[in-house]
């Protein structure tokens, strides 16, 4: 049974009239939450809240999910639909982030730059869908903030993220690698190292980011090897 299917199971309360944010609430309730349908429906929910944050809502957005996601034939109809009930919900962005936060980060703690969650994932496929009209936004640039912050998401970590994804700007191969600036050669190799095997697709799956979304991976893969390729090649000179 494909992930788009048991989303469309967890909505089927929709056609009864009831919010999306009800999902959240029902996923924080039972036992053992989906984590992989809880990372999808995250990424939808704020990425429709999203579509606003610019000014304009374009279909763009709808496009960016498939740079991301890899749907099967006839499922794309489903992300569709929540994309657009995301739109419609009454409930504010906001509402959306707390409830994303308790669903992967219950006890609250404060996530850093170097300690790789699957917040940090959901906040990097909004960044992808943020950019997918080929332009970086002011209000885009605040609402990922303030989504960052309700997540319980570090300054630096935000910095980092943003540096990774976001054409222009400011891209410095030590925030890339999540280092201070006077990070020794062997300590960019342990924190290459590391950002390598925490993007491999296995350690990605058990975060609870579904292979659906394994694109997700490849412009932080490739981001991150530059960083050290960078580094590496400073130091030697």
């Amino acid at each position: 049974m494909s992930i788009w299917t048991r989303i469309a199971e967890a909505l089927s309360a929709l056609a009864k009239g009831e919010p999306l944010s009800v999902v959240f609430d029902r996923l924080l309730r039972a036992p053992a939450p989906e984590q992989s349908v809880g990372f999808t429906i995250a990424v939808l929910a704020l990425g429709a809240k999203m579509a606003k944050a610019d000014g304009t809502v374009t279909r763009d957005e709808v496009t960016a999910f498939r740079r991301i996601f890899t749907f099967p034939e006839g499922e794309e109809a489903h992300a569709a639909h929540v994309f657009d009930l995301a739109r419609q919900d009454i409930a504010g962005f906001d509402a959306y982030a707390r409830k994303i936060a308790r669903l992967f980060n219950p006890e609250g703690q404060r996530i850093c730059a170097d300690d790789h969650h699957v917040l940090v994932d959901i906040l990097e496929a909004l960044f992808q869908i943020a950019i997918a009209d080929g332009s970086y936004h002011a209000g885009e640039d605040a609402f990922l903030a303030h989504v960052a912050d309700e997540f319980g998401l570090d300054e630096a970590c935000f910095r980092i993220v943003r540096s990774r994804l976001v054409e222009g700007a400011p891209r410095d191969p030590y925030d890339v690698l999540g280092l201070p600036r006077d990070a020794s050669k062997e300590a960019a190799r342990k924190a290459w190292k590391d950002l390598v095997r925490d993007t491999h697709p296995d350690v990605m799956q058990a975060r609870g980011v579904p292979p659906e979304a394994m694109k997700l991976a490849e412009r932080r893969m490739q981001l991150i090897n530059e960083a050290w390729r960078e580094i590496s090649t400073k130091e030697a000179a």
